[in-house]
C-alpha cells in the first residue's frame, strides 16, 4: 500500500507533518493508526498562519519536480494528519511519485 492514491484528476497524498523541527526531511512511510501508509515529513516552519503546511508543500514539490501551485491541503490544515491535492496529469503523477516511493525508507 502507497501513501498517495492517483485519481482521474491527480492524486491525493496522506502525511504525517512534523512542525518546528531541526531541518526539512523526508523521514520515510510508516502506517498511521488505521494501517494505511503516510508520509512521515518534518519542516522547520512553525505551525502558524499555515506556515508548516507552506514549508511541507515546498519540500514535497522540490524533491517530487511539481509546481507548488499543484498542491493543496484537502484536510488537516491544523492537524499534523493531512491529506495534500495534487493536480495533474495522472500517468506522470504516477511515474514521479512511484520513483519518489522508492527512493523513500518504510518503516
Amino acid at each position: 500500500m502507497a501513501f498517495y492514491e492517483v485519481l482521474k484528476d491527480g492524486a491525493v497524498l496522506r502525511l504525517r507533518v512534523t512542525p518546528n523541527a531541526r531541518a526539512d526531511s523526508i523521514e520515510g512511510i510508516e502506517p498511521d493508526a488505521e494501517g494505511q501508509d503516510q508520509l512521515r515529513v518534518k519542516v522547520r516552519a512553525v505551525p502558524e498562519k499555515g506556515r508548516a503546511n507552506a514549508a511541507v508543500i515546498a519540500l514535497l514539490a522540490k524533491r517530487l519536480g511539481i509546481p507548488k501551485s499543484a498542491f493543496s491541503v484537502m484536510s488537516g490544515d491544523t492537524s499534523r494528519n493531512k491529506r495534500l491535492a495534487v493536480s495533474g496529469e495522472p500517468a506522470a503523477l504516477r511515474a514521479a511519485l512511484d520513483a519518489f516511493a522508492a527512493s523513500v525508507p518504510s518503516k
